[in-house]
């Protein structure tokens, strides 16, 4: 790192970008990186350092003086996009102390998106909202080649603004010549035509240069991947002029280079010497050191025995072989292996989970829980510190996780799980990574939001190969007495026949059994859901978001499923079969039962840290109308789904983008229609690979864990992506805090969230947990007439993506959809 006056010779070029707390910032970053070559500093509009904290354990920022002081170390600055309006000091903050700099501290800016409009209002611009926005539409970008576009081909690009600012040529009726003649400020340098409804077009300002100041400015995206490649060719010419202004102004760049982030890693990791000083002692300080839990299953080493499965066997077969119904559970089901899903590889059954160490966290507090159940009810519980917030959940996760990791293994008829954690987490637990203050202190219960348990013995079945592993993470030097036991059991079981599995002979599916007049249940008001989609587009079309995913919840009051005989394995053998997915689940875990039949991924990451992400957008149910795959894709590759989909496909980027580092995320599969048992559905492949692992370096890293002994893992993508944008919209933060106002105060909780899996080998798979049915232990109704005890409270989420193209009328039909599958198992079978 230059720490002279001035950058060494051959040093690359620094830019400053200005981040407006927008989830496609990474998405730009890393494209500046890779085209111009130039390191990229990243602060925030409020001046707060990307992942840096004071003493006091807030972020650290600049003041108002520093930020201009810092500017002569940096060649140019980029004012990024953002949610919200030009003409609020809030929403922009930090950009307009550019636009007022006396001409002797000026530098060359690009404003982008929300940038651009700063530009454009600081120096006279009329902002104005579109007639109808434009989030996630691809247009044609009309430039005549000149300043930053000359020699540029023409090109498309994805535009994400419902403002946009006039420069005082604003008329339906502008000449092809006239609507390029400059401004006494500004020379436009690009437009977008918009023809709507009325047949009417119109014209919107897309890229501009001040006529006597270094400020450019483009509206559209460059970053976006709908954005036709062409474009990088404005950057570049970009980024030569402003160098070019520098010379000839004889403006140098001065100063040691400042310690901040070109990609900001998760909020929790920091430096290697730091993260060791926080971890060398967090299980010194337990309330019952003397029974500590910090060497629970360390030092094991992995044995499985390997059976072919009968024709027919399956979980639910397995599940009444041990007798697993009863008790805590975590079973990840891929039911739907049996119609041929691609992605439905592998099931994995965790034993004995009422004996397994797991890990549960509640947003509001500062420790970790370390439980250990005990047949006697005498829990070994210890409390593991997090420092004042100094420490963070992950940190702990990944420390545990660490000292018991294996290496991975090179045999790949091997168990695609050998142990570790499985478990949940949920929506809020994201929404605590985004601010802290997102969730309030006082929630009125002290449920967890992560709740993972260290496995360490589970049957894993390989659908694909029709062979299951039952498998122990056993002590060093001890025998297989485990195994043999279990794999008796399994065989001398009556089950086992495959004549019995065969037809399906298990005795615990219920059909058509309607409970109505025993379950009282409480679905959204389709007028009040109406008008919250009406909410959602007002905030929109204002420039506050670019998409919300808009959820409501529907409660069922049922008698205690102890007195009923209807209990939840039942409900979730209904479940599965009614609507089989490859990432079903049936958890009964930290006082949470829950029964999903989720058909999304959110991450999945091998052991050698390459991440997939599968965000889904867009969605038609089957019907006679709607039944082959052509059909559905003529549905759903519309303007409004497409918008969706490219949406949260651009957040997921730069969620991977973050912690991956630049030039190491992909998009090999955009908007493919897949098909499933009851709907059709619109997915994108989104690839990142951690650094680390295959010797990639994010630049501009600070920890050493990018070296290969101290590597990111599957936990450090997780928590970097959270909550997961296929839930929330963008921006993300800005979204998630109009969402809370819309849908009220209730939590999402497991709905929204993830729930899955990391392996002791570093892989791990996790879904978003949507077509779930869920409750708590700790919500009950009162009991009714004739029952002795409380009622359960179970809870369906469901929504859906509003867009300014959406309909309350088909968001309200979309969201009754979804619901309808949950819904319909409860009412037949519980």
């Amino acid at each position: 790192m230059t720490t002279g006056s001035e950058p060494s010779v051959g040093a690359p070029k620094r830019i400053l970008f200005i981040d407006a707390f927008d989830s496609f910032t990474f998405n730009i970053v890393s494209l500046l990186r890779q085209i111009l070559g130039a390191d990229i500093f990243v602060i925030r509009i409020d001046l707060s350092v990307v992942d840096r904290v004071s003493d006091d354990d807030t972020p650290a920022k600049w003041t108002e003086q520093e930020f201009i002081d810092n500017l002569a170390q940096f060649d140019a600055v980029v004012c990024g996009p953002g949610p919200g309006s030009p003409l609020n000091p809030e929403d922009v903050g930090a950009f307009n102390l550019l636009w007022d700099l006396p001409e002797h501290l000026q530098l060359p800016v690009l404003g982008i998106c929300l940038g651009f409009q700063s530009l454009l209002a600081a120096h006279g611009g009329s902002v104005r909202r579109l007639k109808r926005g434009l989030h996630g539409m691809v247009r044609e970008i009309e430039h005549r080649g000149e300043d930053m576009f000359c020699g540029v081909p023409p090109f498309k690009a994805t535009l994400y603004h419902s403002l946009c600012v006039d420069i005082g040529q604003y008329s339906d009726d502008w000449t092809e010549e006239n609507r390029w003649r400059p401004t006494s400020e500004f020379s436009p340098l690009a437009w977008a035509t918009e023809f709507r409804d009325d047949g009417r077009r119109e014209q919107i300002l897309q890229g501009v240069r001040h006529n006597k100041k270094p400020f450019w400015g483009l509206q559209y995206h460059p970053e976006s991947v709908c954005t036709e490649k062409n474009a990088q060719g404005v950057l570049i010419n970009w980024f030569q002029a402003a160098l070019q202004w520098n010379k000839y102004h004889g403006r140098r760049v001065q100063g040691p280079l400042l310690e901040i982030q070109t990609l900001s890693p998760p909020n929790h990791l920091e430096s290697a010497a730091a993260h060791k000083e926080h971890l060398g002692d967090l299980w010194l300080n337990l309330n019952s050191p003397e029974t500590s839990l910090r060497d629970f299953a360390n030092g094991s080493e992995y044995t499985h025995r390997k059976i072919t499965l009968p024709q027919g066997a399956g979980v639910p077969e397995l599940v009444e072989m041990l007798g697993l119904a009863k008790g805590e559970n975590i079973i990840l089901d891929s039911s739907s292996s049996k119609n041929g899903d691609a992605l439905a590889l592998n099931s994995i059954i965790a034993l004995e989970v009422d004996n397994t160490l797991r890990f549960e966290y509640n947003v509001c507090d500062d420790y970790v829980t370390a439980r250990l159940p005990s047949t006697d009810g005498k829990d070994k519980t210890e409390m593991i510190s997090l420092k004042d917030g100094k420490v963070t959940v992950w940190e702990v996760m990944s420390d545990f996780w660490e000292a018991r990791s294996h290496p991975p293994g090179s045999d790949r008829s091997t168990s695609a799980f050998k142990g570790g954690f499985m478990g949940f987490i949920t929506y809020e637990m994201g929404l605590h990574g985004l601010e802290k203050k997102m969730v309030p202190e006082d929630r009125g219960h002290k449920r967890p939001d992560i709740c993972l348990a260290w496995v360490t013995k589970s049957i894993v079945l390989d659908h694909r190969a029709g062979v299951a592993f039952v498998q122990n993470l056993k002590a060093r030097g001890s025998n297989d007495a485990w195994l043999d036991k279990i794999m008796e059991r399994i065989q001398q079981s009556d089950y086992w026949n495959a004549t019995k599995m065969r037809n399906g002979v298990n005795g615990h599916v219920i059909e058509n059994r309607a409970q109505d007049k025993e379950i009282n249940i409480t679905t959204p008001q389709p007028d009040r859901y109406e008008e919250q989609v009406r909410v959602c587009q007002d905030f929109i079309a204002a420039g506050e978001s670019y998409e919300l995913c808009l959820t409501s919840q529907t409660t069922m009051a049922r008698p205690c499923s102890r007195n009923n005989g209807r209990n939840p394995w039942a409900i979730y053998q209904t479940l599965r079969k009614r609507q089989p997915a490859p990432f079903g689940s049936f958890i009964s875990l930290g006082g949470a039962t829950m029964l999903s039949c989720s058909p999304e991924r959110f991450l999945r990451y091998d052991s050698n840290g390459l991440c997939s992400m599968r965000p889904m957008k867009g969605t038609v149910r089957k019907s006679e109308a709607v039944s082959t795959l052509a059909q559905a894709e003529k549905i759903l590759h519309v303007p409004k789904e497409v918008a969706e989909n490219l949406m949260i496909v651009d957040l997921v980027r730069h969620d991977l983008h973050g912690v991956c580092g630049v030039g190491h995320v992909t998009v090999p599969d955009l908007m493919k229609v897949e098909e499933y048992a009851t709907v059709f559905q619109m997915i994108t492949v989104v690839n990142g690979q951690l650094p680390g692992r295959n010797g990639n370096k994010p630049h501009g890293a600070r920890r050493s864990s990018f070296d290969s002994h101290c590597p990111y893992t599957g936990l450090d993508a997780l928590a970097a992506a959270l909550p997961p944008g296929s839930m929330t919209g963008a921006p993300k933060k800005r979204s998630c805090e109009l969402l809370q106002i819309i849908e009220g105060k209730h939590e999402r909780s497991l709905y929204s969230g993830v729930v899955g899996y990391m392996d002791v080998a570093g892989a791990g798979d996790w879904s978003v947990t949507i077509r779930t049915m869920f409750r708590w232990d700790d919500e009950t109704a009162p009991a009714e007439e004739g029952e002795t005890e409380p009622r359960e409270v179970w809870r369906i989420g469901a929504g859906g993506a509003v867009t300014i193209l959406s309909t309350p009328e088909g968001e309200r039909d979309e969201m009754f959809t979804k619901l309808a599958g949950p819904m319909g198992v409860f009412r037949d079978a519980a």
